[in-house]
This record gives structure tokens, sequence and C-alpha cells, in this order.
């Protein structure tokens, strides 16, 4: 390519053009504005204006998670880059794929605390995938090439770009590089056959496997590969918070979703395994619980592109490293060869105690005591009149562990939520985001009444570079997983929980009222019977943002629940209840 004199912030908007981005969610301040002008001119980048970085950062973070793109957001330095650390420590535990690029002070400032310094290279280096410190015009096509290959290959994640100012200003020749100079920096190689091999072998002599599906099968857009798998190998399989939707919810071999407020099939499928074969999941906390109780019959397969996390919390008999859909296609295609040859498989008795397991003990709630709507119900319905082709994003708490639980996944790629950070004021800007991502797709934003008022914001966002998201507030009055724990196991001691939002209180704020504020459409559901007419016509509306004011029942807690720092054996149905089944089994 042709170098073409340029100032370096022109340099940054050419690269960004030429690396693919189509969005940027960003706010400008003083030592990023140099690269603000020339995106005033730019013909393939759309700039979003939010109204917080943090904003900016969850809403490329919807973005990136909904299209598989890299998702790109944009702040000045100091507070702009440190309001943006959240949400790159976020996207960088669920895996997701994003560059973030701060301005910084001149390079003759740095070190000295100049206005609005940050040494936010230093302060992200524990959250991000890489980063760079950017002095030099003439590294900034080479740096952002790199940023977004880092970002989107092997295990996605977040990488920092902070660019000088006066590197913005100064001028350079721009040539976007041809190749990629990266000598430290390998992606995942291919599964080796020995290990497939071997993993083949252990699911034929199984007699209680089970699959565990995490979110690397999406982020490795794995689903088809693994679905061929699972069909082949009959084995049942489990889907984790992060991996709701990568196969359909409906799939006969499906036991729900494992962990602290997973189904009961699903939890106890795992802790009964003889094998379980893990594929893009870490085993974390809320999965495993207490890890020395964690599954004791079973060997391990773990296949993950990122081998950091085999063997970190689990030893695995069988270490896979690849990505997702490499393992899956050689593992299926092994597997089938086997079969044909001689099928020892025998699961007959493994299935018929999963099969009672799902039929006894499904997923479900009972009326609230104080005649209350219960939470549960809003949100089924909102899955059941919205349909399975929309997008539903999430905050973090009960309306996130009842919307994982009784919205119905059938297809990939449309539940987002904060996983691995669980971070409060995520699902207004990832909605966001996702609506940006994917225009023709009804885009659901379930959120509390503690997460909406961290985040909402980014309504004035919507409402001017019209994306109609659509927001429901599940409104409890309260902080209600924090609650739900002062309740079990603080003596219902409801310290600093009440958010008076709701039925009974002063209503600070009014939702319906804020959402009218902001120019969006304001809803108010409080009876059982108006839950569908009102979901009906929040899906009528698509000319501009809808926010619906469910009030519920502060007393619906979320279940099954296993305490943190006890056995997944410990699974309870409801407050002081446990299948009694489970110690007999």
């Amino acid at each position: 390519m042709t170098a073409q004199t340029v100032t370096g912030a022109q340099s940054l908007i050419r690269s960004l053009e030429h690396a693919g981005a189509e969005v940027v969610f960003g706010l400008p301040g003083g030592a990023i504005l140099p690269t603000y002008d020339p995106l005033m001119d730019a013909e393939k980048l759309r700039h979003i204006l939010v109204r917080h970085e943090q904003g900016a950062g969850h809403a490329a973070s919807g973005y990136a998670h909904a299209t598989g793109k890299v998702g790109v957001c944009l702040a000045t330095s100091g507070p702009g880059a440190t309001n943006l650390i959240t949400a790159i420590a976020d996207a960088q535990m669920d895996s997701i794929p994003m560059v973030a690029i701060t301005g910084q002070v001149g390079s003759s400032f740095i070190g000295t605390d100049a206005f609005q310094e940050a040494d936010i290279v230093g302060m992200t280096m524990p959250v991000t995938k890489h980063n760079f410190l950017v002095s030099d015009p003439a590294q900034i096509p080479s740096v952002i090439k790199q940023a977004f290959h880092i970002a989107s290959t092997g295990r996605p994640g977040a990488v920092l770009v902070d660019v000088t100012k006066d590197a913005q200003q100064a001028t350079t020749e721009f040539s976007w590089p041809e190749e990629l100079d990266l000598p430290g920096y390998r992606a995942a190689p291919s599964p080796h056959n020995k290990q497939i091999r071997e993993a083949a072998q252990l699911i034929l002599e199984a007699k209680r496997p089970v699959f565990l599906l995490g979110g690397g099968v999406l982020r490795g857009r794995a689903w088809a590969e693994v679905r061929d798998l699972v069909d082949v190998s009959g084995a049942p399989f489990v889907t984790t918070l992060m991996g709701r939707g990568v196969l359909p919810d409906s799939h006969p071999q499906h036991l729900g979703m494992p962990g602290m407020h997973g189904s009961v099939s699903a939890v106890s499928a795992l802790q009964r395994a003889d094998l379980i074969i893990a594929i893009g999941a870490r085993f974390d906390d809320r999965v495993t619980g207490r890890l020395d109780s964690f599954a004791p019959s079973a060997k391990i397969i773990h296949a993950d592109v990122d081998p950091a996390e085999i063997s970190k919390n689990l030893e695995a008999d069988v270490p896979i490293v690849g990505e997702a859909r490499e393992v899956a296609s050689a593992l299926g295609r092994e597997l089938r060869r086997r079969i044909a040859e001689s099928d020892p498989r025998d699961y007959e008795a493994w299935w018929n105690m999963l099969r009672m397991l799902r039929e006894t003990y499904p997923l479900g709630w009972t009326e609230t005591a104080d005649g209350l709507t219960a939470p549960q119900k809003v949100i089924s319905r909102i899955g059941a009149i919205s349909g399975p082709d929309s997008v539903f994003v999430a905050g973090v708490g009960q309306h996130q562990m009842w919307s994982s639980q009784f919205l119905n996944f059938e297809n990939p790629l449309t539940w987002i939520n904060s996983g691995g950070l669980g971070t409060m004021g995520y699902a207004v800007p990832a909605a966001m985001g996702a609506k940006v991502g994917q225009p023709d797709r009804t885009v659901w934003a379930i959120d509390g009444d503690g997460c909406f008022q961290m985040t909402n914001q980014e309504l004035a966002t919507c409402v001017i570079n019209n994306i109609p998201i659509k927001v429901a507030v599940i409104n409890n009055s309260s902080l209600g997983m924090v609650r739900q724990w002062q309740n079990l196991f603080y003596d219902k001691r409801y310290s600093n929980t009440d958010l008076n939002t709701g039925h009974g209180s002063i209503r600070v704020p009014d939702f319906v009222k804020l959402a009218d504020a902001y120019g969006c459409a304001g809803l108010r559901c409080e009876r059982d019977e108006d839950i569908d007419a009102t979901i009906e016509e929040a899906m009528a509306i698509d000319d501009r943002p809808v926010v619906v004011d469910f009030t519920v029942s502060a007393d619906a807690m979320v279940w099954p629940m296993v305490p943190a720092g006890v056995s997944n054996d410990e699974i309870q149905i409801a407050q002081g209840m446990s299948p009694e089944w489970e110690r007999d089994i």
C-alpha cells in the first residue's frame, strides 16, 4: 500500500476502518480530542456517543457478543480511561473480543501527575489479554492490526491501546501493514490425535458420561460441530450460564444449567458422572461448589483453547488444547469411526435415572406469600411472547438467574450476560450494543431495579441514535440477590437493601416517569392478569426504546440453590428442602 501523509489521529481512524471496525462507542475528552476530529469524516465508521465510559465498554461487549466481531470503545485519559476498567475486566473474564482505545497525556507529561493523567496500561495489565502504549505515530497501524488479531484469536479477550496526545497530533506516513509481527503470540494448536483417541475411548467405556458445554463453544462458533458430537455420543449435556443457547434447550439430551442455581438434573448429573467431557468451560466455583467434593467419581476430559485453564481448578485425565470447533469435529469423527466398528456403549441405566430427575424436579416456582406478582412468571412470559429469535441481555442478580432458568434458548448468541465478573449495570448498555449489531432482532434488557439505576443514562443514547431496545425492569424494590442471602444467612436482617422503587414505596425514581423524561415509552405492570397485554404492548412499539416497570414481590427467591462453600450434593429445591433421593442414589 502506498504511504500517505496524515496525522496520527487520522492514521488511527483509518486503521480502525482497515481492521474491520464498523461501530465505535465512545465519549470525547481532552487527550483523545485529536482523534475525534477526523472521526467526523470517517465514511465506514459509525460513532455512538454514550453518556458514560462504562456504557461504552459494555456496549462494545454486547455488540461483540451478538455479532462475533471485535467490539470497539473509545475514551479519554484519566477518569475517562479508568471508567472503562470495569467493562474491560468484564469482557476479559467472559472472553469477549474487545479493543479499548484511550487517549493519554502527551509523552513529555507522562509521570508528572499531569492533568487527567493515569497509568491506564499499568492499571489494566491484570485484566487485559494484552495492552499497548503508543507514543510513536508510525506504530499506530501495526498496533491496531495486532490489537484486533490478539482480541479475536485463540481465547478472545480485551486489548487496550493507549495513545499519547502528541502521537495523535504528529504527522506520519500511513500504510496498512500486510503482515502481522507478533513473534511471541501463538494461536491455539490443532488438537493432538493421541488425546482425541484417548477421549473417544473414555466416552465409549463410560457408564455415566455427561458433556459440560461452556461459553467457549459460543466464542469459538462451534455449536454445529458440538451438536454433531453430542448427537453421535448419545450422552447427556449441560450448558453453563455462559453457554446457554449453545445447543437448543429442547434437545432431548439437555439436562439444564449446572451450578449454584442450576437444575437438579444438571447438578446431580455432574455429581454422579463417571466421565465429564468439558468443552469451553473452566470449572469455576459457581459450577463446582466445594471443589474437593465435585464429581468425585468422574474422570475429566477437558478441551479448551486456553491451556492455562486446563487442570487449573480440576485435574484433567485427558487434556485437549485446541479450538472448540476443531476438537468437536475430530472427536466426533473418531467416535463415529469406532462406533461403526464396535459399539460398547450402555447408558440405559444412566438415562433412566436422569429422565426421572428431569421429570420429578423440573424448574418451577410457587405463588408468592404476599400475593404480588412472581418475577419468574414475568420473565417466562417475556420469553414466550418475544420468541426464541430474540436476544435477551441480563444484568446481575436474581433476575439474571431467573432469566437463565425460565427463558427458553433455542439459538446460539441469544443470551448475553455478565458471567465471570458479575457486573451490575451491564444490561442496558450491552443490550444497546447488541441491538446495534443485530438491528433486525428484538433485543430485551432484563434488568433489576438496582442494576437499572447504575447505567440507565444510556437510554438517552438509545433514543438519540434510534436504538429501540426493550427494557424489562424486574422491580422488587430491593437489591434482590443480596436480600435473598440476608434472608437465608443473616436472620432476615435486611441491611441496606431496600431501594424504595416498587410496591407501597415512595418510588424514587418512578421508572415510568424516568422513561418518559428520556423520550422512551414507559409502561407499568402490577397485576398478573396484565402481564401478557403489557408485554405485547411493548413488542408493538418499535420506533423508540421501551421501559416496562414490572413491580413484583420482594419475597421471591432463586431456587434451586447450592449455598456457597458447600458440596453440590447439598442442593436445595426450596428453603430447607433437599431432594430426599439425593442421599440414596
